[in-house]
């Protein structure tokens, strides 16, 4: 039954606050705190502060960790699964009506606007990531990163998964 209602306190929230962001917070108090009384204000209260010190979504982080408090690993993954499933149904359904509609001159137009919307995006990201890696780890770390990970990209065709591994098990090696 625990793991029922740690669905529904995550499922819920996550319908109304959509994306997971902070509006959803107060929605997620009031199940946890107020309906189900897992916890005290001010235990949700430090969750919250914990959450905001971490990086990625915020609703995520307080589903795993609340979950896990009360029902254990098993727990933790519902908790998680419910935080994103109301997004992943919503964009589900909205690819499928894409999809239906894909080969229609305003959806056609559409996608020629979006296109370089997110092409600028993603290149505004790329040198926001490369100038804090610059900071962090120097430019010659950040260039030989850059490089290897082009080289495997490109030339070899390495899946983007591996060459994050990679990444990861030599800032593991040099401590950067």
């Amino acid at each position: 039954m625990i793991y029922w209602h740690l669905f529904l306190a995550f499922f819920i929230p996550g319908i109304l606050g959509y994306g997971g962001g902070p509006a959803s917070i107060p929605l997620v108090e009031h199940e946890v705190v107020g309906n189900y009384e897992w916890m005290s204000t001010q235990e949700f209260s430090e969750v919250v502060a914990i959450g905001n010190s971490l990086p990625g979504p915020i609703a995520t982080k307080m589903a795993g960790y609340i979950g896990y408090t009360e029902a254990g690993i098993l727990g933790s993954i519902v908790a998680m699964i419910a935080t994103v499933a109301p997004s992943l149904i919503l964009m589900v359904f909205m690819m499928a009506i894409l999809m239906k509609y894909k080969d229609e001159p305003e959806v056609k137009n559409l996608t020629k606007v979006i296109r370089p919307v997110i092409a600028i995006l993603l290149a505004f990201m790329t040198i926001q990531f490369a100038q804090e890696s610059v900071e962090g780890i120097g430019i010659a770390y950040t260039l030989i990163v850059m490089v290897v990970s082009f080289v495997l990209l490109e030339k070899v065709k390495l899946h983007p998964a591996f060459i994050i591994a990679l990444a990861l098990v030599f800032g593991a090696i040099t401590g950067l």
